[in-house]
């Protein structure tokens, strides 16, 4: 068995493609339209990796309660520092650098269009 791919529900399907392509470089690998049940399926994945990130786009619904259960998906990245910068450099919306206790700073939050939190972390 693998892991095949987390699913969040956006409220702009083409904002919410836009955000993952230009703040990580995900691409998308397929999509596929339910027009007669009112519903898109986009799957987006990073170079090399064939994890999958599943935007599903309800027709004409109105923004997610996100709740208190989610908790948010992880990003590793080898230069948490540089891509925190790029990021606040983006405009998008970013927690400060932050570490555990004892340990340098090593990770942030970034907040997707539907305020979904995405943790960026330095790879091991």
């Amino acid at each position: 068995m693998k892991m095949a791919h987390t699913c969040v529900r956006v409220k702009d399907l083409e904002a919410s493609v836009a955000f993952y392509q230009k703040a990580f470089g995900f691409e998308e690998s397929r999509r596929r339209d339910f027009p007669e049940a009112k519903f898109t399926l986009v799957y987006l994945t990073l170079p090399g990796d064939g994890y999958e990130l599943e935007l599903t786009y309800n027709y004409d619904h109105e923004a997610y309660d996100l709740g208190n259960g989610y908790g948010h998906i992880a990003i590793a990245t080898e230069d948490v520092a540089a891509l925190h910068k790029k990021h606040q450099e983006a405009g998008f919306e970013v927690t400060d650098l932050k570490g555990l206790p004892g340990v340098p700073p090593s990770y942030y939050f970034i907040i997707d269009p539907d305020g979904y939190k995405v943790e960026v972390i330095r790879a091991d």
